[in-house]
């Protein structure tokens, strides 16, 4: 006679929900958002189906309906003029440029909303590197100096969390020294501590116009200073040079190819962590699910929960605002 039956916890939802080891809300996700100039203006990202750049006053909008179906943190990006590009990343700290007013009106109108702008130089750079280039080589100090006065300026124009994901050596160490210095004491940094070189960024480089120009003078991807997808330890190396520097929240990316990265990290730290669900994640899901080929609804639920379930606390996911309308269903 079988005395022991695991399906006992398993005969009904309301058993099943009372056993749940993990659960997925809206206050766990943070809704990447991509945004262009102009006024009244929406375009369709094709690689990405439901996903558009927008003006601010649309961004806007869209961040008002986000914070109504309960997603409370957005994660901005700018489609940047190529004849705002250069070497240097300049316009990165414009306090007149793209990013820094879409911060501001987004805090205007929702001061509750948390802003979290991208740090990285890539959609500024007319090589679609994340760092200046001299002499064929990303230089790391100089960089770190840039991204330094970008996150200066995203805090003076209202963020309240900047994500630096270019992967340079000791940037967030000098990203806090300055955050300090300027008086920004209470904005937090969400570090990119393993952000890995991969394959799956295709179509959020297209959104952008950011990836790597073809040019013999230049390396031609992410590799020397991204990390290399063959590693799990030196996962941990970076994670604990960061909080070391200063950082408040660690960032895993890609997601669901790196699930056994994100349990690594939660066994190992205390932080909060955050799990990016990449474009190409996105995309692949879009794909199938419009061939009929996935459950769009269950997929995405699936999915997303996976990554609390290795111990994220907070997920990137363009997913974001479609899941907060399933769950609220």
């Amino acid at each position: 006679m079988i005395h022991s039956r695991n399906r006992r916890l398993r005969v009904n939802e309301s058993v099943r929900s009372l056993v749940r080891e993990c659960s997925l809300t809206t206050n766990d996700f943070v809704m990447p958002i991509f945004v262009m100039e102009g006024e009244n203006k929406e375009e369709p990202i094709p690689s990405m189906p439901g996903i558009f750049r927008r003006s601010i006053d649309l961004t806007v909008k869209e961040c008002k309906e986000l914070f109504s179906l309960g997603v409370k943190a957005v994660n901005l990006y700018m489609k940047v003029s190529e004849d705002l590009k250069d070497n240097t990343g300049k316009e990165a700290w414009n306090k007149n440029g793209l990013m820094q007013n879409t911060i501001r009106a987004i805090k205007d109108a929702l001061p509750e909303m948390v802003v979290m702008p991208d740090v990285a130089l890539d959609p500024y750079s007319i090589y679609g590197h994340d760092g200046i280039i001299e002499n064929g080589k990303i230089v790391n100090d100089a960089t770190n100096d840039a991204l330094a006065r970008m996150s200066v300026s995203h805090a003076e124009a209202g963020a309240d969390i900047v994500a630096p994901s270019d992967m340079m050596d000791g940037r967030v160490q000098v990203i806090r020294e300055a955050l300090e210095d300027s008086g920004f004491t209470d904005v937090g940094i969400l570090s990119y501590a393993a952000k890995y070189a991969s394959s799956f960024y295709g179509p959020f480089r297209s959104a952008l116009d950011s990836a790597p120009k073809d040019n013999m003078e230049i390396p031609k991807d992410k590799k020397t200073y991204q990390m290399d997808f063959h590693n799990s330890r030196e996962a941990l190396n970076e994670v604990f040079k960061d909080i070391e520097e200063g950082a408040d929240i660690i960032m895993i990316k890609p997601g669901l190819p790196y699930l056994d990265i994100v349990s690594k990290v939660r066994e190992a730290i205390d932080l909060p962590i955050a799990v990016y669900n990449v474009s190409g994640e996105y995309a692949m899901v879009k794909a199938a699910a419009q061939n009929a080929w996935l459950d769009n609804d269950k997929t995405i639920i699936e999915s997303l929960t996976c990554f609390k379930r290795a111990g994220a606390d907070m997920i990137f996911t363009y997913f974001a605002k479609e899941a907060a309308m399933i769950l609220n269903r």
